[in-house]
């Protein structure tokens, strides 16, 4: 009998496998980031350049997740070491502002006009915390929606009726249908008057990779200004799908508020929120009951850079290539799912993708199909989120997107196979 698919990784991470027994006696669960865990232990890695990366074993990947989705550049930029160097010389932090945070805010205000002010966090977490605490200050309501299968991060709010969140603060958030204007109105019916804000992510990321139609968006301004809340765009993932973000390309939306991360910090940690210079005048500290926001790393010098050599490389026509490579991805996948009768299904926009296996296709071992896929392609060579999610970026080439195209077919493939028996 051959091996299995854990098996044969098994048999190629050992260092992987021992790596993770010790980070488990330290760290539960074996790491401090639940999205990265996938069983049997996720590969350790040890270095990156460009569009590869390798682990402590030594097996080499082309990376199609960019640490999910923020690396846009690959790894190692040179334009983004040089300038991370040249700022860690002058010093890496401050109990004082710099020069290089205007900068980042002058940057990113030029390419969302929405953005009238700016606050820099650590995160993309932070960054829709506080962008829903200035809206329930600004409109001095307490109520708060969000959608069906939203990610906005790990704060109370954004995982309310989980585990350890207060059942009180869950009962101040509604969650929505995505897409449905008239079940959006059936839920909020009768509480409109308590509604502070309705934040959305354009592209839903852990949602499935959905985009929002501009004519959906359209109805969310209609609506939340109507009825006197905030709309709040969370572009933590969308700001990656041309220079503009989301809002500059899905119908020219402009929300009151919009979070951002990722791509921001160029492979550093950053977050920010911002919009209306009323709403974000309220963390004015030279007003008296400004709303207080600290964070020793807001804003710090090293991630500003990095963020700003990012931002300065990613001009329109290297969004461009890079949504030409998604469309060649996308269309290679769906073409070949098509030709092949593959139970299975590819979605996307710009540089962002994700492949969903179909439940007929079930893999041995009791593997789930995502789980098979996943394990199967790092196998090949090829790194994705465990869920099939993928962010392309601009050291990939046609060649690149063409053999994780052939690869994941394969995949598929083989689990219909095993399938049929």
């Amino acid at each position: 009998m051959s091996p299995s698919l854990v098996e044969t990784y098994q048999a190629r991470t050992p260092r992987s496998a021992a790596m993770f027994e010790r980070a488990a006696a330290s760290l539960p669960g074996g790491s401090t980031r639940t999205t990265i865990y996938s069983a049997p232990y996720p590969p350790y890695m040890v270095r990156g350049a460009g569009l590869r990366t390798w682990d402590v074993d030594g097996n080499e990947y082309r990376d199609f997740l960019g640490n999910y989705t923020s690396l846009i550049l690959g790894h190692a930029h040179p334009e983004v070491v040089a300038a991370v160097e040249a700022q860690v010389r002058r010093g890496s932090a401050f109990a004082a502002p710099t020069e290089a945070e205007i900068e980042l805010a002058e940057v990113i205000r030029a390419r969302m006009p929405s953005i009238e002010r700016i606050r820099f966090t650590n995160s993309g977490t932070e960054a829709t915390m506080f962008a829903l605490r200035a809206a329930r200050a600004f409109t001095g309501r307490s109520l708060l929606a969000k959608f069906e299968l939203a990610y906005h991060g790990t704060h109370d709010i954004a995982v309310a009726w989980t585990p350890g969140v207060p059942k009180a603060t869950g009962d101040l958030v509604l969650e929505l249908p995505w897409g449905d204007p008239e079940g959006v109105e059936r839920v909020l019916a009768g509480r409109e008057r308590d509604l502070a804000a309705i934040i959305i992510e354009p592209v839903q990321g852990a949602g499935g990779v959905r985009v929002a139609t501009p004519e959906f968006l359209r109805f969310l301004r209609e609506l939340t200004t109507r009825i006197g809340a905030l709309l709040i765009f969370d572009e933590v993932i969308a700001f990656r799908i041309g220079p503009n973000g989301a809002q500059g390309r899905l119908g020219g939306v402009r929300p009151d508020l919009t979070t951002l991360g990722k791509i921001i910090g160029g492979g550093y940690p950053s977050g920010a929120f911002g919009g209306r210079e009323d709403v974000m005048a309220q963390f004015d500290a030279r007003r008296a009951g400004a709303l207080v926001h600290g964070g020793t790393f807001n804003g710090n010098p090293v991630s500003a850079a990095a963020g700003l050599a990012t931002l300065r490389h990613l001009t329109p026509a290297r969004y461009a290539e890079l949504e030409r490579l998604g469309d060649r991805l996308r269309t290679s996948l769906g073409d070949g799912m098509a030709r092949a009768g593959l139970d299975a299904r590819v979605g996307g926009i710009a540089s962002i993708f994700q492949v969903f296996p179909g439940t007929s296709l079930v893999p041995p071992d009791g593997m789930s199909p995502q789980a098979a896929l996943f394990i199967g392609l790092l196998l090949d060579g090829f790194h994705l989120a465990p869920r099939g999610m993928g962010a392309l970026s601009t050291p990939g080439t046609d060649a690149d997107v063409d053999e994780l195209a052939a690869a994941v077919l394969a995949r598929l493939s083989a689990m219909r196979a095993v399938a049929a028996g």
